[in-house]
């Protein structure tokens, strides 16, 4: 595909979400009605496509509009292309603009420059104050990959140069021991041996952090509350190797956690609520939120959340940490989430529904070079 036929396949993905696809649906969409796109072809509508899904705002000023043309004519005026080459209405590729398009002068000023929702700009400065509009800035470019080293069965050393030999070039991060940055080759991760043996595991930064502070011990029984797919569960394990166990609500999210446990060589039981037991030494509990720190990975959700889903999310989060207080004597609250709402108002309403209960451990990430945004409350009865 030449770069005018990517942009107009990004124009027709676009168009198909703004119809109410998902994101990840329109694009397999596209992709299986267009078996001529290799799978280069494909990785650049997919970028362009999240491209401007994390500039939205802005790109529709610079466009002129909201549809999928006009969305992508202002990325390209973003980027500084050359529009005579990739709106050419040759082949595949998009009509030729207008006089109106070509003639329109649109620009970013004020609060498009953030690429937010106008009422989350104010959740966000009351967030997050002087690191506000940083922040916004953050979440409106591509999120690094990280990998976590499995440090219970190799190096950091050893893991980089496995993956070296594979083509996957990356450096050791300062934000946890066992984080990785990718540099090059981050589409050849999957594929490489380090990877499908075990020794090395696509996990966030932030995240890693996160489990580099909690207190972990070999005799424990450790709950990982809200599993998902069970990458917090096998981080600890990597590091500690307690007895571990996994739940999550919807079971399907782990259907993946015991051969990713077998590959890293350690040892998880997954439980349902009704086999919870009432003497966990630490339960993880990283849960629902609006995912505000990780809007670079998923940009659709900045601009799909409510204020009513902000505040359901809260409460599902208390409703979290009221059932499992009595399964435990310290809780490990973790959510991906920038707001205050989530995060340190959510724990001291907790602390303030329960006295006997204290805060240990209070640590906050912000989205970065190394990781999305992050937060972590260790709470001890």
């Amino acid at each position: 595909m030449t770069p005018a036929a990517r942009v107009a396949a990004a124009i027709d993905v676009l168009d198909r979400i703004a119809d109410g696809d998902a994101a990840e649906r329109a694009l397999t969409a596209w992709a299986r009605g267009s078996r001529f796109a290799g799978s280069k072809d494909r990785a650049a509508v997919r970028d362009h496509v999240y491209d401007v899904l994390r500039r939205r705002r802005s790109c529709a000023a610079l466009g002129g509009g909201t549809d999928g043309r006009a969305l992508m004519l202002g990325l390209c005026r973003a980027d500084g292309l050359d529009l005579s080459e990739l709106f050419n209405g040759t082949g595949y590729g998009a009509d030729v603009l207008s006089e109106s398009e070509a003639a329109f002068d649109g620009a970013v000023s004020g609060d498009d420059a953030l690429d937010l929702p106008d009422w989350l700009i104010a959740v966000f400065r009351a967030s997050l104050g002087d690191d506000a509009d940083q922040v916004a800035g953050v979440l409106r470019h591509r999120a690094p990959v990280m990998l976590r080293v499995n440090l219970a069965d190799c190096t950091v050393d050893h893991a980089i140069e496995r993956l070296a030999e594979d083509g996957v070039s990356v450096e050791a991060d300062p934000v946890a021991r066992s984080a990785l940055r990718v540099t090059a080759g981050e589409r050849r991760v999957h594929l490489s041996d380090a990877y499908t043996g075990g020794l090395v595991e696509l996990q966030d930064g932030s995240s890693q952090a996160a489990v580099d502070e909690l207190p972990l011990k070999s005799n424990w029984n450790i709950l990982d509350f809200c599993a998902g797919g069970g990458g917090k569960t096998l981080a600890m394990a990597a590091r500690v190797p307690a007895h571990y166990s996994a739940h999550d609500i919807d079971p399907n999210r782990m259907k993946d956690l015991e051969p990713r446990a077998k590959r890293a060589g350690v040892s998880v039981q997954s439980v349902t609520r009704e086999a919870l037991a009432d003497a966990y030494d630490l339960v993880v509990t990283d849960v629902p939120c609006s995912g505000s720190g990780t809007w670079r990975r998923a940009p659709e959700a900045k601009w799909a959340l409510t204020p009513e889903r902000l505040d359901e999310l809260c409460a599902i989060q208390a409703g979290i940490l009221d059932e499992v207080a009595p399964l435990t004597t310290r809780i490990a609250y973790m959510t991906c989430s920038v707001f205050d709402a989530e995060c340190g108002d959510q724990v001291a309403a907790f602390l303030a529904r329960h006295p006997d209960w204290c805060l240990s451990i209070e640590r906050r990430w912000l989205p970065g070079v190394a990781g999305d945004g992050f937060y972590l409350a260790v709470l001890t009865r």
